[in-house]
């Protein structure tokens, strides 16, 4: 995949009925930097949970007309799944117009060979997690998952959540965070100059010393109800951007979409 123009990245917003905030803060958001864009990638966890494409309930719905009002708009959107929403399926993607990514993804960006992932896959040293994510990864069943109601879809969903954040509560720091040999191992294998990716919450830029030359590993920010990041690659290079809620009109300051502040 070679890209030109400016592609931005977000991922790690957790939508839910639960952070209305949060999803007001992305919606205008696509109202208006991501239109700015050519490319809008989304690397995992936009939804806090996902348990199948006939789920409308909120803020499902709005989410999905805002994005696909985006790529009506002209923006390509490519999505990736997260370790909370790898049920987007192909209804989503047809209804937005979004298209699916592999994860990882090799892609260049001023022909500088860049690999996109969530980045739960980076973080091997929690092997409970990788244990229960190739079982939930299991096509077979996920198709069981899914032929069951939505009622008792949402019931196991709100205990996995319950459970996963008891079972985070009691993890280190260090467990839950990339690995870094596994890092080398996947910009080797893809012979990548930086590695993209989210997850681990620990927004960043950090330089990997890899076999006589130097990658680097940008981390994506999770998004909060009165703020977000988005990385930004234009014909300036790569810079971040601070995603603000919008100036209230009643002040006489008005703008359209998110306040977007720039910063490197």
């Amino acid at each position: 995949m070679n890209t030109r123009g400016v592609s931005v990245f977000v991922s790690d917003l957790h939508l839910s009925a639960d952070r209305p905030a949060t999803v007001d803060l992305f919606l205008a958001f696509l109202a208006g930097r991501a239109r700015e864009a050519d490319q809008l990638y989304l690397l995992g966890d936009i939804f806090d949970a996902w348990i199948g494409d006939d789920d409308n309930g909120t803020p499902n719905a709005e989410v999905k007309a805002a994005l696909a009002a985006v790529t009506a708009s002209g923006v390509r959107c490519h999505l990736m799944h997260g370790n909370r929403d790898f049920l987007i399926g192909r209804t989503f993607c047809r209804e937005t117009g979004c298209r699916l990514l592999r994860d990882p993804t090799l892609a260049r960006f001023a022909d500088e060979p860049t690999l996109l992932m969530h980045g739960d896959l980076l973080c091997t040293d929690d092997v409970a997690y990788q244990r229960f994510r190739r079982r939930i990864r299991n096509p077979l069943v996920q198709r069981i998952f899914l032929w069951r109601s939505l009622a008792a879809r949402r019931k196991v969903a709100a205990d996995y959540r319950s459970k996963s954040g008891a079972a985070t509560a009691e993890k280190t720091a260090e467990i839950m965070d990339v690995n870094q040999e596994t890092v080398a191992r996947y910009l080797r294998r893809y012979g990548a100059a930086r590695l993209i990716h989210g997850h681990t919450h620990r927004p960043g830029d950090h330089r990997v010393r890899l076999d006589g030359r130097e990658a680097v590993r940008s981390v994506l920010a999770e998004w909060h109800p009165d703020h977000g990041e988005a990385l930004v690659h234009g014909p300036s290079g790569w810079h971040r951007e601070a995603v603000l809620p919008p100036i209230d009109r009643r002040v006489g300051v008005g703008a359209t979409g998110a306040t977007l502040v720039a910063h490197t």
